[in-house]
């Protein structure tokens, strides 16, 4: 059973699912899937920013996990910076197959305008603008560090830039946050 104490394996554990992964060993792969879902789900969706993709993304990127195990080459650190890596690419690939394609969500309508379920549409369509007037990459790393606890240095690592840019694009984003009243 989980240790719900834990976030994540260690670096060594997570070379030997990798490992249990390429001699067939699904109990490898499940030890990720429960220990990684919603950290993938979150770098997927911070790329895509739509629910249905980034879910429909996240399954594909364990499936994939699972076919790329035979070319894992043990790390002695950083294994979720390669988690992000394959997970970011994979995400930045299905946009550009789908040249950005957004679905957008139904607002339901109700017949009291102050009710709940209003309030709360609202308060989500207010923070869907606020984000989309981020860049691309404040998104990322706003994405990464705030809803997946990434330090800045797992974040360059993973997205393949200096320390430096990753964090003056969180400042940056923060910034813009701000304007739209989210601290």
């Amino acid at each position: 059973m989980r240790n719900p104490e834990r976030n994540c394996v260690t670096q060594e554990e997570f070379n030997g699912c990798m490992a249990s992964m390429k001699a067939g060993d699904k109990d490898g792969l499940r030890k990720v899937y429960e220990d990684y879902l919603s950290y993938i789900y979150t770098i997927i969706y911070g790329v895509v920013q739509t629910k249905e993709n980034a879910e429909d993304l996240t399954s594909e990127f364990f499936i994939k996990l699972w076919d790329i195990s035979d070319g894992y080459k043990p790390q002695e650190k950083g294994h979720k910076a390669y988690l992000a890596t394959v997970a970011r690419n994979m995400a930045l690939d299905f946009l550009r197959k789908n040249k950005r394609e957004v679905l957008t969500e139904e607002i339901p309508e109700t017949a009291d305008p102050t009710s709940a379920v209003e309030t709360e549409v609202i308060s989500d369509v207010s923070l869907k603008e606020a984000l989309a007037s981020l860049k691309e990459s404040e998104r990322q790393v706003v994405s990464m560090k705030v809803l997946s606890d990434m330090t800045f240095q797992e974040i360059a690592d993973a997205l393949g830039e200096p320390l430096g840019t990753v964090t003056w694009r969180y400042k940056n984003a923060l910034e813009k946050l701000r304007r739209y009243g989210y601290e």
